[in-house]
């Protein structure tokens, strides 16, 4: 560890980045107290280790901060959080600071926040699935252990409802070791006081461990905030061989702190000015995520992202389309109607499902059915745009059969309130819904699949 080293003044102040001269081997990440005279001390970290100046991100208001009466303190070493199963059942702030009234955590170690992204000669291809208890993810777009699958949102949409709901009902089918990290990024106070109250006293809080990072904290926490959280998931999961499920919301708020500080930092913007790195940053989150050869556990992850304006081809989720395994897509269409979750299964893709369904993990028959769910309610959809236009006279029988067929699967299927359902229940829907159809309708299932659905005579 480099010993601490103190520097009296600094060049300058921009926002809430000081940057200072002639700062001998300063690292990148190096941990940083800031002192000035009649104020408590600050916190901030090295973020630029420059040749002739070094650039410090204060992690605290910087309110009535005087540039060149401060004394900075390299403190000699890199962010480190507490960690280990004594965390499970803690509601902390986004840098592990207790928000439930209980002492600080001591956990079994302390990690440094930054950590590396898995090497990929070490990861195992995932193999196993990840019940949420949602009918639309479980039985449609099915979650792998693993894999890295964001739920792309919209402004109004309940994307964070979404996240609790999945937070307090997923588990794995097995029995295996469990255990969800879930994270909030820029959330206000009263949705912090609703996640709160939510899961104290349940028995989903004693497998849990929530960071809540507020508006009303420092800016710059929200890029520390996964990183405490990811932390303390790679520990559950390579330690203490748990399968640990991470939930981040939201990776917008995160992505435009990103910009503000490179704005601060007069960087040359990229794409609608967010910095051109930002597509390695998200890296740095999205692949912590996998499983390790040799290890017991795995580590999944399902981020949260609100797109801009509900436009798919924004920067924020095209790079987190690029980075992650698929995507659960919200439809503000099914959220007017009163559905929730309001999932689009046309747009929404798991590309890992095939590895974690099928006999022995889930049933046998589930990649057939849900291949003719997804024929079936593509042509609905289709036949409800044609009649549109030529009205409902001018639809063929099959086509009639398929329109509703659409909206009752909307309705029965994806529609599910906020109750709970594990697969099993999910494939009897759906072949519930399928049995109202006529034989020849169901062309993606064969007749050896036909009678072995629940509730055939044999």
């Amino acid at each position: 560890m480099i010993a601490a080293r103190i520097h009296r003044g600094a060049r300058g102040l921009a926002g809430a980045l000081l940057y200072v001269e002639a700062t001998q081997r300063a690292a990148m990440g190096e941990d940083v107290v800031i002192r000035a005279p009649g104020q408590p001390p600050r916190r901030g970290q090295v973020i630029d280790a420059g040749a002739g100046i070094t650039v410090i991100q204060v992690l605290e208001d910087t309110l009535g901060l005087s540039p060149a009466g401060v004394e900075i303190e390299l403190a000699g070493g890199t962010a480190t959080t507490p960690v280990g199963r004594e965390l499970l059942g803690r509601v902390l702030s986004g840098v592990g600071a207790p928000l439930d009234g209980l002492p600080p955590p001591v956990g079994d170690a302390t990690r440094p926040v930054y950590g590396a992204p898995m090497n990929p000669s070490r990861r195992v291809p995932p193999g196993d699935f990840i019940e949420t208890g949602i009918s639309a993810i479980d039985g449609l777009d099915t979650l792998v252990r693993g894999q890295k699958l964001p739920v792309f949102s919209g402004a109004g949409l309940p994307g964070l409802e979404l996240a609790a709901q999945i937070v307090e009902h997923a588990r794995v089918a097995d029995g295996a070791p469990f255990a969800v990290v879930f994270v909030a990024m820029g959330i206000t106070a009263r949705e912090t006081r609703l996640f709160v109250d939510r899961f104290s006293g349940t028995r989903a809080l004693e497998r849990t461990v929530l960071y809540l990072n507020q508006t009303s904290d420092p800016t710059i926490e929200q890029l520390l905030a996964p990183r405490h959280a990811l932390a303390e998931a790679e520990v559950l999961a390579f330690d203490h061989g748990m399968h640990v499920l991470v939930v981040m919301a939201d990776v917008a708020h995160y992505c435009e702190t990103l910009r503000q500080v490179a704005a601060a930092r007069d960087e040359v913007p990229g794409r609608r000015g967010y910095p051109g790195y930002m597509y390695s940053d998200l890296a740095s989150l999205f692949e912590r995520a996998g499983v390790l050869a040799g290890r017991g556990g795995s580590v999944t992850q399902l981020p949260i992202v609100t797109m801009p304006d509900d436009d798919i081809t924004h920067p924020i989720p095209d790079l987190t389309g690029y980075i992650t395994e698929g995507q659960i897509v919200l439809s503000r269409a099914l959220h007017g109607q009163g559905i929730f979750p309001p999932i689009d299964a046309l747009p929404s893709l798991s590309r890992l499902m095939n590895a974690g369904i099928g006999a022995g993990k889930t049933v046998p028959e589930h990649r057939r059915w849900a291949d003719q769910l997804y024929a079936l309610y593509a042509r609905g959809r289709d036949a409800r745009l044609m009649a549109a236009i030529v009205g409902d006279i001018g639809l063929g029988d099959a086509d009639r059969r398929a329109r509703d067929f659409a909206t009752r699967l909307e309705r029965e299927l994806i529609g599910q309130g906020r109750a709970r359902r594990d697969l099993a229940e999910t494939i009897a829907i759906g072949w519930r819904l399928l049995e109202t159809l006529p034989r020849q309708d169901l062309e993606r299932i064969d007749d050896e699949t036909w009678q072995r659905r629940p509730g055939a005579a044999r």
